[in-house]
Parts: C-alpha cells; structure tokens; sequence
C-alpha cells in the first residue's frame, strides 16, 4: 500500500553546477523538495519508488543503484539511484535530478527504485500503473517528478499560452488536497500542448493513492523562467 509520497519538479537545473551563476534562483524550490521528502521519510517505508518523465531510452523500471549524470547539460556531475546495486541503463533527467534530491537530503530510509513513464501514456495505463504499485504487501512510498507547464511567459519555452496558469492552478490545488479525481480527470492533449511533463507521473500517484486516505500539503507554488514548478506532500 502507498503510505507517503513527495511530489518535486524535475528540471536539471535544480542541479547548482547546472544553473551555474543562476542556482540562488531556486534555492526556495530545493528547500521544499528537501521538506516534502522529509514526509516518506517519516513514514518508513518498505521502499521508495522514483517516478518520473522520460523519453523512449528512459522508459520502465530501473533498480536500486542505477546511475545517471548531467554531462547533457555541461557539467561532470554523476548520480546514483540508492546506495547499492547498479544497472547498465543510465538514468533519464527527470529520475536523475530525483537521485541528486535524494543524495543532498541523505536519503538512507529504504531501498529505491526507479519508474520512467511516457508523456504520452494515456491516463487509463497510468492510473493502472499506479495500483499495480500499491497492490503488494510492502508499505511503499513514491516520489513523484514532474513539471507543470512551460507556456507562462513569452520566454518559456514553449512560449506564452493563457490556458497555462489556469491548468497549473488546478493541478496545485489537486496536489495540495490530494484530490485523486482531479488528478485522474487532467486533460493529456492540453498537458502535452502546454509542455507539461508531470501529468503522466502525477496520474501513476492518483493510482497508486486509492484507497489510502492520504491527505495533502502544497509546500511550494512557483513559474521561473515560464515553467511551472509544484511541490507537495502527501502523508
């Protein structure tokens, strides 16, 4: 059963070596990503499963010790997934930046695992995906990565588009009460039109969430550079 669960943004620039001059920016980001994985952490999990975003290459399940790095982006910093094990499958971004949470908040609390689901995965595979992960008998909690829309200014990067900020408001309240209908009920042609990466990762939560009474907490609400970030938690 799902006991907990983080909900973070996935941009590498997260990573302070990949922002460069600009990491001050979203120090208050780190610091409600680093509260909202305080919240698995108390629940003592069994295990912790990482979903987030990933292309073709990034697709499915990645064990404990797989490793990633940012040298896409320009700078020789490596991750890895847990403490033990390994994987010849590099990390996608999204699951890396996840690794690099992990590691700055020392993270020792279970054992981790990673999930990479498409963009396009159609919510009905999701919300499914989501309680075949909660069906076991271990206690289990998710850290979710994913970015809200990348259309709220004209220098996004998906340029400016008015229906971005009422899309992301919805799925802030959504994360922020725990609301698994609107969670399941988010519209995949406009998530994909709006450059959304999380609908994917946030319906798998929806799924998994059935059943388990959790309640929500929006801990940080913010759209740097036109990209929308959220981060809850859920306990």
């Amino acid at each position: 059963m799902l006991v907990a669960a983080a909900v973070c943004p996935c941009p590498p620039l997260l990573v302070p070596e990949v922002a460069s001059g600009a990491a001050p920016e979203l120090d208050a980001v780190r610091a409600a990503c680093a509260d909202a994985l305080g919240v698995p952490a108390a629940a003592r999990p069994d295990r912790l499963l990482v979903v987030g975003p990933a292309g073709e290459e990034g697709l499915g399940t990645f064990p404990e010790g797989s490793r990633g790095s940012f040298r896409g982006f320009g700078v020789e910093v490596g991750v890895q997934l847990g403490r033990v094990g390994g994987s010849a499958r590099e990390l996608p971004p999204s699951l890396a930046v996840a690794a690099w949470l992990l590691e700055r908040v020392g993270w020792a609390d279970a054992p981790v695992e990673g999930l990479g689901v498409g963009e396009p995965l159609a919510a009905e595979r999701c919300i499914e995906a989501g309680r075949e992960i909660a069906a076991g008998p271990d206690r289990v909690a998710m850290l979710v990565m994913g970015d809200a829309s990348a259309c709220r200014t004209l220098k996004a990067p998906g340029y400016l588009d008015e229906r971005a900020e009422p899309f992301d408001a919805a799925v802030a309240r959504a994360l922020g009460a725990a609301d698994l209908s609107a969670l399941k009920a988010l519209d995949a042609g406009l998530a994909s039109e709006l450059k959304v990466s999380g609908r994917a990762p946030w319906q798998v939560l929806a799924g998994a969430a059935e059943g388990a009474g959790l309640s929500g907490t929006l801990l940080h609400e913010s759209a740097p550079y036109g990209v929308g970030y959220l981060v809850a938690a859920w306990s």
